[in-house]
């Protein structure tokens, strides 16, 4: 969904993406992953209520007729058969159905309980289906330096930068592009926006702080338009996601790590699961580094450790023990 999408939106969805932004500190893209679920959500109300025309694509079906009255119509019942549909016509996983339903309980709150729009939220009852968590698919200490050293061409300095903060300070692909040159202070710390605007501090190791210095050598000081933006594209504007995203998928299958479904985000697992497993960062110290607003996001990372657990098991006292017939 597009920024210029949401004038389409009914005006309390408007007006809740506002809130969102303005009161709540979400980001843009988690803001239109909202408008996104809340559209799909009032199209398919219109349409098993048959207030579109038979002959409209589902994806034409125009919303923004919808009221305050028509929310509060909406029942708990409506709810979960828009799960049904997600699942079996629209093939939604557990997981984005869970974040669906999320979104219907943040907007029917705001409806009920901030604006009083609505006299009772129906959703209050509304289950978040429950999904496998995957364990995080991270590189191996010998996969990372393949890829580090698959890094050349006219701006080899920058990408080899891009990915050694990728790789040590576990950041974000929306955390590292946001990134001011500003934002690396003299004291070998640099501060990073995460979601909702929260600032957080990372120490740098002498990986990145040589990695910054090679590449401040020769990052476009001439005709730069964003004069603050850290990593500069060909264009000498800041760097975008996208094409942060080819660059590094480019040096994954260089280094004959590509299709193995390694991206951008796996190097952050890489990060988080090498200073688990082999530094001193307990999972209080890894939420930190990372930014993870609830713990239970992190320990996913003290599941990946085989040699820990191995470890472990035979350290039993028991381990050696044999049967004496």
């Amino acid at each position: 969904m597009k920024k210029e999408d949401l004038r389409y939106l009914p005006q309390s969805v408007q007006e809740f993406i506002t809130y969102l932004r303005v009161i709540k500190g979400k980001s843009d893209l988690t803001t239109l992953e909202y408008a996104s679920d809340l559209r799909t959500f009032f199209r398919y109300m219109k349409m098993i209520r048959g207030l579109s025309p038979a002959e409209y694509e589902f994806e034409q079906i125009d919303i923004s007729d919808i009221d305050d009255s028509f929310v509060a119509s909406i029942s708990l019942m409506d709810a979960y058969n828009y799960m049904i549909f997600c699942k079996d016509e629209r093939g939604n996983s557990d997981r984005t159905r869970s974040r669906k339903v999320s979104t219907l309980k943040s907007y029917f709150d705001y409806m009920c309980r901030k604006t009083k729009k609505i006299p009772a939220d129906p959703m209050v009852e509304l289950e978040m289906p429950k999904f496998k968590k995957s364990m995080p698919k991270y590189l191996t200490y010998e996969q990372a330096m393949q890829l580090l050293e698959a890094v050349d061409g006219k701006n080899k300095e920058r990408d080899y930068c891009i990915i050694t903060l990728f790789l040590n300070c576990g950041l974000r692909l929306a955390e590292l592009c946001s990134l001011d040159y500003g934002d690396i202070r003299q004291d070998g710390t640099i501060v990073i926006t995460g979601k909702g605007n929260k600032e957080r501090v990372v120490y740098l190791n002498n990986a990145c702080i040589y990695a910054i210095r090679d590449y401040m050598r020769v990052r476009p000081a001439d005709g730069v338009i964003d004069k603050k933006a850290l990593f500069i594209s060909a264009q000498k504007k800041r760097i975008s996601r996208e094409s942060v995203q080819k660059m590094v998928q480019k040096y994954l299958d260089k280094s004959g790590l590509g299709g193995q479904g390694y991206s951008v985000h796996k190097l952050r697992h890489t990060a988080a699961t090498l200073m688990y497993r082999t530094g001193d960062a307990d999972v209080l110290v890894l939420k930190e580094i990372l930014g993870h607003e609830n713990l239970n996001t992190t320990e996913i990372y003290t599941h990946t450790d085989n040699q820990q657990i191995r470890k472990a098991v035979k350290a039993n006292p028991l381990s050696e023990i044999k049967s004496s017939t």
